[in-house]
């Protein structure tokens, strides 16, 4: 099965939810769309499911024009980040409901019901009902529903969202290893880029219900188009400052003055915007090579084993990724080092005009 959004707008009232989607997926491919909230990924997933039509465009599968077909008619299966469960079926008779209602003979539905239930570690919760199973257990016979139907396309809007830490990773871990198993083409919304390079397959950026960039996770994560990806395929967002190139040089804020590097050889003597990941900000040199500026504590976040030290140098915010728990006094001044060939650099109009090397780890 092929699926094709061609010029498909979404306008409701004065507002556009989606606008000139142009996407082709193929058979067996994993995408994940991400945007943060209100970026389009839910109407998206409805106009590929045929529970909303288009404003404007043609949605196709196989060459065919589905645009008005329900989604009754469709082979499709939808997984929510909410735990959509019957509450008075028992967590067997939940899963098997898709196949009960398409008339599948009773000695199938319960070989599909009890290897997919196994497939996602609840074949000894069976006889249970939804309001006897954690969080993630209710999750688990949620998408247990959708995959039991083997529908040639796979929709998962944010569905690990509800759960705790422990428990995203986990599944995270076996979604990965159930979709490469299928055929199906299988599409998952994000708001976290950690999450979209974990599942890796493509990548859809969605901002304001246009899309960005399209192209596989990691190339899209290494050389995001534009200031705005960037932003988005990062957590916390990439740090910017802005500089110029002249003589052969490079000059950044106040007092940054570093000779071009390799990937930044081409760049014409112009102003720009260098970006750079905050887990590429240390408050320790790390290498021969940093460059050194001097910024001002404004808080230290610490989240588990982590410390996200927000700073600021030369009137700009910059946050620090920091391995480990650092407590920082607010207002001190502190020493940031930074490797100059983990720069980012984009030309006048957002656009990336240079992106560190395969030598450069990003």
């Amino acid at each position: 099965m092929g699926l094709l959004l061609e010029g498909v707008d979404k306008i409701v009232g004065r507002e556009i939810h989606l606008k000139d989607i142009q996407l082709e997926l193929a058979t067996g491919s994993r995408t994940v769309i991400l945007g943060r909230t209100l970026a389009g990924k839910t109407s998206l997933l409805r106009l590929m499911a045929g529970l909303d039509k288009p404003t404007h465009g043609r949605v196709l599968e196989d060459g065919r024009d589905v645009t008005k077909v329900t989604v009754r008619k469709r082979s499709v299966a939808m997984v929510y980040q909410q735990f959509i469960n019957y509450p008075s079926l028992t967590v067997y008779d939940n899963i098997a409901s898709p196949l009960k209602l398409a008339g599948i003979p009773k000695t199938e539905i319960d070989t599909r019901v009890r290897r997919t239930a196994a497939m996602l570690h609840i074949d000894n919760l069976l006889d249970r009902l939804p309001s006897e199973l954690s969080g993630g257990q209710q999750q688990r016979t949620a998408i247990a529903r959708a995959l039991v139907k083997e529908s040639r396309l796979l929709l998962l809007d944010e569905p690990l969202v509800n759960l705790d830490y422990k428990l995203r990773e986990e599944l995270r871990v076996e979604l990965q290893q159930i979709f490469q198993q299928r055929d199906a083409i299988v599409v998952y919304t994000t708001t976290e880029p950690a999450e979209a390079l974990m599942l890796g397959g493509d990548i859809v950026v969605l901002d304001e219900g246009r899309m960005l960039q399209v192209g596989p996770t990691a190339q899209v994560y290494r050389r995001p188009a534009t200031t705005r990806v960037a932003e988005i395929f990062s957590d916390p967002p990439i740090n910017f400052l802005p500089g110029k190139v002249h003589q052969g040089r490079a000059h950044l804020g106040k007092d940054i003055h570093m000779p071009l590097q390799q990937h930044m050889q081409g760049l014409a003597e112009s102003d720009y915007t260098f970006g750079v990941r905050c887990n590429h900000l240390c408050i320790a040199p790390s290498g021969a090579d940093d460059i050194q500026l001097r910024a001002v504590v404004e808080l230290s976040e610490i989240n588990g084993s982590e410390t996200f030290i927000h700073v600021v140098y030369d009137g700009h915010r910059l946050v620090i990724q920091h391995n480990g728990v650092q407590q920082l006094k607010i207002g001190r001044e502190v020493p940031v080092y930074v490797n100059p060939c983990q720069f980012f650099v984009f030309d006048a109009a957002g656009r990336l005009a240079a992106a560190p090397g395969e030598a450069c780890r990003v």
